[in-house]
């Protein structure tokens, strides 16, 4: 999780014809401290037996490309054929939400190339799912009998409704708050073999070291963008929507966020700011790269946000204090060691 050397950010991209939500969604990948580290290593490619197209072999080259050219800027063309292959077109704005899902999932993909023998366990050890991957819990309690129902869902980044929240930790409370089932609504009890009235949660069962938040800025019904102010922390804890809320904070730290400018997801300009290995943060607008300070990244209407496990990106900087939306907590990194795997 850590940066292995201290380095400014590497080349912008050009515009190749509105591919800046493909360039923005890209800079916020090479940022991603554990998935850089792998793709540095180049331990998929050396091992890679996938004929033809392999996105984590594109991604790999073009991290490569990006951190270790000497150029200001560079053509990501090896990423843009990519598009063809999907739905995605050549020259048409598209959704970097969409591009993103569509990224890791490709990438999730190539791992697991010549294992789709394998249970969905298994295939939740790649190193996609160690990045990116966690679990929801969604439980219903009946309110009758009183008996609970678990299930479980997996997932690689989380939406979060914006319209009545005006923080990101606002969302998040709406995003576990229970919902009543009753009515027509009324809940099929297994245990009562009735429609009885029940309650329904949802909470971060497992989450993840890499979280991604998609903050849900445009209508699904009407299409248009909701461009109010939603105040996100440069450090968040999650210790309240999990599961098993009251234990020890759970710290993620900001290190990339990605912007839209317009009034619709189809139309716009796209660009991200990121902080690079040397903890400098840099505003990324196509081929252009400037320096920034942390004020000016949390002043963003956000659209996306990628966090990353606080305790997990460097535990050699000694004890330091974490300013969270609640206040401030004191982290001892010299505590146990954390749970990488699945």
């Amino acid at each position: 999780m850590a940066w292995p050397q201290r380095q400014r950010a590497g080349a912008g991209l050009y515009n190749l014809g509105n591919t800046c939500f493909l360039n923005s969604v890209l800079q916020c990948l090479t940022y991603t401290p554990p998935l850089t580290n792998y793709l540095l290593s180049r331990e998929h490619s050396q091992s890679c037996c996938q004929q033809g197209f392999c996105m984590m072999c594109v991604m790999e080259a073009h991290v490569h490309k990006v951190l270790r050219s000497s150029a200001s800027a560079i053509q990501p063309r090896a990423v843009v054929s990519v598009l063809t292959r999907e739905h995605f077109e050549l020259g048409v704005q598209e959704d970097v939400h969409e591009f993103l899902c569509y990224t890791v999932d490709a990438m999730q993909r190539a791992c697991l190339s010549g294992s789709s023998h394998l249970d969905s366990s298994s295939q939740g050890t790649t190193i996609v799912q160690q990045i990116f991957g966690g679990f929801l819990r969604s439980r219903v309690t009946c309110l009758s009998c009183k008996a609970v129902s678990d299930t479980y869902e997996a997932f690689l980044n989380i939406p979060l409704d914006i319209k009545a929240a005006s923080s990101v930790t606002g969302a998040l409370e709406d995003f576990v708050k229970p919902e009543q089932l009753d009515g027509e609504n009324g809940y099929k009890c297994s245990k009562c073999e009735q429609l009885a009235t029940a309650s329904k949660s949802l909470t971060i069962h497992r989450s993840s070291n890499v979280l991604t938040v998609c903050l849900k800025r445009f209508d699904a019904f009407s299409g248009r963008k909701i461009s109010k102010v939603v105040k996100y922390p440069e450090y968040l804890d999650l210790g309240a929507y999990m599961s098993q809320a009251g234990g020890e904070p759970l710290l993620y730290s900001l290190y990339a966020v990605l912007v839209h400018e317009g009034s619709g997801c189809q139309a716009g300009h796209y660009y991200c700011f990121v902080k690079a290995s040397n903890g400098q943060w840099y505003k990324m607008n196509d081929a252009s790269v400037g320096l920034c300070d942390i004020k000016t990244v949390l002043r963003q209407r956000a659209y996306l946000l990628f966090y990353a496990r606080e305790e997990l990106l460097d535990r050699r900087v000694g004890n330091r204090k974490l300013l969270s939306m609640t206040g401030t907590t004191q982290f001892d990194p010299g505590g146990p060691t954390p749970w990488y795997g699945l």
